[in-house]
Order: C-alpha cells, then sequence, then structure tokens
C-alpha cells in the first residue's frame, strides 16, 4: 500500500534561497532571453508557447498533427484558400493538413494520418517529415533574430526503438534550425518536471501521458535520474476501442476528449470500452513505473516523499488522477508519494517547461 503523505526537504528554505537568488542573478544580467520559445511535438499535436506581451503571462498556439488526402478540384483548393485550411497540392491530391484534417475526416466520416506515430515521424508515411515542417512553419513564427534560442520536446526511447528517436530528433533540429534558432530537445517528462515542480525545487515526478506515448521523467534538484516511456496513449485508446465497437476512432476520440468521465458508470458500448482501455493503459503506467525504479541503481538518497503531476491530453478526462491513484495504491510502490496531483494546465505543461528551458538555455 502507498502512504501518500506531506512531506519537506531538509533544507528547503536555504535550496528555494540559492535557486530565487541564481534566477535574481540571471534577470540581473539579463541572463534570461524573454523572446525564446517553447515547443510541443507530440503524436496528436504540436504546440507552440512563448511569453506573453508585457502580462507575465504565456500565450499558446497549437495544430493538429494529422492530415488527409483529398481529390484535387480547382473549387476545393479555392474553398480552403478562402478559409486559410493548411494545405499543399500533391500531384491529383490536396493534402489538408492540421487543425482543418480533423474537420474534413469528421464530416467525409473517415480517418485521419498521423505523420508521428508512437511520439516519433511515423515511417510509413512518406510526407511525413514534409507535414511536421509545414506544421511548424505555419505555427512558429520567425525568430527576431538569428540563433534565438527554442526548445522542443521529445520522447524518452521506447526499449528498442533508442535508434528511432536519434533520426526524429535530428530532423526536428534540423527543420527548427533552418528557420534561424538555435534550438535544443528536451525530455518530455522533464519539461513537465521543469512547468509544474519549481516549488518542490523541481523534485518529483513528470508525466505526460499524450496521443503516442506515455513519458515519465524523475527529476531531483531539476537533475534527471530516470526517464522511460511506453507506447499507449490516446492512440492506442482510439484505437483499441473502434476495434470492439465499430465504430471510428475519429468519432470516438471526439467521445473521449468531449465528453468522457472515468468517474462516472459507462452508459454506453463506447464508454464502456473507453474505460477498460484507460484502466489497461493505467496499470501498465503504473507497474513499468514500479519496475523501472527497482531496477535502477541511479535513486538519490531521498529525505521527503515524493509528488507526482499528471498531464497531457490522454490525462485530461475528469477522473483519470483518481484511476491513476487507485492503482497505484494496490501495488508496493519503491518509493514513498507525497501527492498526485494534475498539471496547471495539462494540455499545454510540455509547451510551457520547454520555453522555460529555451529562456535560460542561451
Amino acid at each position: 500500500m502507498v502512504k501518500v503523505r506531506k512531506g519537506h526537504f531538509e533544507n528547503k528554505k536555504k535550496i528555494s534561497q540559492i535557486f530565487e537568488d541564481a534566477v535574481n542573478e540571471s534577470d540581473d544580467e539579463k541572463d534570461i532571453c524573454r523572446s525564446a520559445l517553447g515547443v510541443d511535438i507530440g503524436t496528436s499535436k504540436t504546440v507552440f508557447a512563448k511569453n506573453g506581451n508585457g502580462n507575465g503571462g504565456k500565450d499558446y498556439f497549437s495544430q493538429r498533427n494529422a492530415f488527409i488526402e483529398v481529390d484535387y478540384s480547382k473549387f476545393t483548393e479555392k474553398i480552403l484558400q478562402q478559409n486559410d485550411i493548411c494545405h499543399y497540392r500533391l500531384k491529383d491530391s490536396i493534402v489538408v493538413y492540421g487543425d482543418g484534417a480533423e474537420i474534413f475526416a469528421n464530416t467525409l466520416n473517415k480517418e485521419t494520418r498521423r505523420p508521428l506515430k508512437n511520439g516519433l515521424l511515423n515511417a510509413n508515411e512518406v510526407n511525413a517529415v514534409e507535414i511536421i515542417k509545414g506544421i511548424l512553419d505555419d505555427l512558429v513564427p520567425d525568430p527576431e533574430e538569428k540563433n534565438a534560442p527554442l526548445c522542443f520536446s521529445i520522447p524518452a526511447a521506447p526499449k528498442k526503438a533508442e535508434s528511432d528517436i536519434i533520426y526524429h530528433e535530428a530532423i526536428i533540429k534540423r527543420l527548427l534550425d533552418d528557420k534561424g534558432f538555435k534550438s535544443k530537445s528536451i525530455n518530455e517528462g522533464m519539461a513537465v518536471v521543469f512547468s509544474e515542480l519549481e516549488k518542490e525545487n523541481f523534485t518529483g515526478f513528470g508525466i505526460s501521458a499524450g496521443g503516442g506515448m506515455c513519458n515519465v521523467c524523475l527529476s531531483f534538484l531539476s537533475i534527471p535520474h530516470i526517464s522511460f516511456s511506453i507506447s499507449k496513449g490516446g492512440d492506442y485508446i482510439d484505437e483499441a476501442v473502434s476495434s470492439v465497437t465499430r465504430e471510428v476512432s475519429t468519432r470516438v476520440r471526439s467521445i473521449k476528449e468531449n465528453k468522457l468521465n472515468l468517474l462516472n458508470t459507462p452508459e454506453n458500448e463506447i464508454e464502456d470500452a473507453l474505460h477498460i482501455y484507460y484502466d489497461d493503459l493505467i496499470r501498465e503506467l503504473v507497474m513499468t513505473m514500479k519496475k523501472s525504479i527497482e531496477e535502477t541503481s541511479r535513486i538519490p538518497k531521498l529525505s521527503s516523499p515524493l509528488p507526482i503531476v499528471l498531464s497531457g491530453g490522454t490525462a485530461k478526462p475528469k477522473g483519470f488522477k483518481e484511476r491513476f491513484e487507485k492503482f497505484l495504491n494496490q501495488i508496493e510502490f519503491p518509493v514513498e508519494i507525497s501527492e498526485i496531483r494534475m498539471a496547471r494546465d495539462p494540455l499545454n505543461a510540455t509547451a510551457n517547461g520547454a520555453l522555460i528551458s529555451a529562456m535560460y538555455q542561451g
């Protein structure tokens, strides 16, 4: 049984003061780059983050990482242009990508295709790089000055796919550097830590449950100690539910994102299947966390329990946190947990963490 209890790090005030002094010193020396940008390149969406214009807040913009091909006609092309829907011509077809692809798919009752799969560039889509380039060009503005800092998220390497992430990271970096940025990658789970665990001195678990996978990072004083991912996410749930209910996954995803409440009793076949596959994903996530901690020798000596922060679109339905805590309490977890909480802005936490990292990288 996991005992979730509140705790404080020894010398927390002293450690906090060190971080505060470092921030103040950086401010004085103008080392913090307010024009830096952050980009979360997820399987489902790309989210772009920047500092607000003098209001101390952050601004976020996003596009679906999706596309669909339709037959070419001058009329269709004109309509797309008039409505500012991202597209390009490919021989006798028009490739519609971004948010517009989802609209077309729902209207035509067809499936969208993805330039990314399981968090990485989709090797089965020959136009994957071109589509991601188009999304980045449309979403991310040109830098205010050459070599402006930008940080983009990458997943932790899934088991047996380490070489794939090297290719993925290199291509994304090239696309952003070609726009004039000095880009740098950040682990997706670590970005959640930067976004959500400042008061805990960047110590604890950051979890990003996205469309293609779930990423986990255990950080201690801003230093990542364990990073891993599981190749199950929102897409896995959508496809599994679609398979057993005979409903297209686009509609399943719409129900999941707009209506699902995991605290309520399922009212129909689709909701029942969503509950079943959410439980399967959460169970595997918790068990993989347990196994990864037990197998590592790099866990620092801890004087206090650790927080867990949940983020990402797959974690957004009501009841996800409660289900996660339920499964965690059913096992002997290797470290003590102080609390389990949702990110303040689950959909934008990774982009926010990437922005924070970019602000200090220059």
